[in-house]
C-alpha cells in the first residue's frame, strides 16, 4: 500500500535549519546572515530554507520564536498616534510575555544569562525587528541608536521581572509597569548640551 502523510525527516530538516539559523544570527547578526549561509550550516539546499520559512526575515523570527509578526502588530501600536506610544509598547511586550503564546520567548529570556548566543538573538530581534521598524516608521533621527536604547530598557526590565524576579516588579500589573517605564522609553533622545560657563 502507498504510504501517506508527511515525508519522513521533514521535521528533522526544519529543526536543523532553525539550529543553524540561531547559530549564524547569534554569530554575525541579521544583516550579515544569509539564507545560503544558514543552508550550508544545516547541510541543506537553500530552497528548503525558503520553503519552510519564506524569507530570511521569516527564518529569523522563527529562530527567535517570537509569537507575532512585527509587521502585523506595529501598525496597531502606531494607530493612536505618538502620544503614549512608549507606554503602549511596554504594555504590549508584557502582555505578550505573560500570555501562553509568549512562553517560548520567556525561555529565550531566561537563557540569556547563560548563553551569549541567546542574548545576541534577543538583542538583535528587539532592536532591529521591533524598535528599529518603529523608529523608522515615526521618522526620528538616529533610529538605530534610539532603538538600541529602548531595547536595553525593555530587555533589562524583562530580566528583572522574569529571571531575577525582583519585587515589586515581578508581580506588578502590566499597566502599572507600562505607566512607569513607557515615558522613559518614549523620551529616548539626547539632551541639548549647555554651553560651558566661563571660568
Amino acid at each position: 500500500m502507498p504510504r501517506s502523510g508527511r515525508r519522513p525527516g521533514a521535521g528533522g530538516t526544519k529543526t536543523k535549519i532553525l539550529a543553524a539559523a540561531r547559530a549564524q544570527f547569534a554569530r554575525v547578526g541579521f544583516e550579515a546572515g544569509t539564507v545560503r549561509g544558514i543552508a550550508a550550516e544545516a547541510a541543506v539546499d537553500p530552497a528548503l530554507v525558503l520553503h519552510y520559512f519564506g524569507s530570511k526575515e521569516g527564518v529569523f523570527r522563527a529562530a527567535v520564536d517570537f509569537p507575532l509578526d512585527p509587521a502585523e502588530f506595529l501598525p496597531q501600536l502606531l494607530a493612536p498616534g505618538l502620544d503614549g506610544l512608549g507606554e503602549r509598547l511596554v504594555r504590549f511586550f508584557l502582555e505578550t510575555w505573560d500570555s501562553p503564546a509568549g512562553r517560548p520567548l520567556l525561555a529565550l529570556i531566561r537563557s540569556v544569562v547563560a548563553s551569549e548566543d541567546a542574548a545576541a538573538l534577543l538583542r538583535e530581534f528587539v532592536t532591529r525587528e521591533v524598535l528599529g521598524r518603529l523608529a523608522r516608521a515615526i521618522k526620528v533621527d538616529q533610529p538605530r541608536l534610539r532603538a538600541s536604547l529602548a531595547a536595553s530598557s525593555l530587555i533589562g526590565m524583562a530580566m528583572l521581572r522574569y529571571v531575577v524576579k525582583l519585587e515589586p516588579l515581578a508581580t506588578a500589573r502590566p499597566e502599572v509597569v507600562a505607566r512607569w517605564l513607557g515615558p522613559a522609553i518614549q523620551r529616548a533622545k539626547p539632551r541639548r548640551r549647555r554651553p560651558l560657563a566661563p571660568p
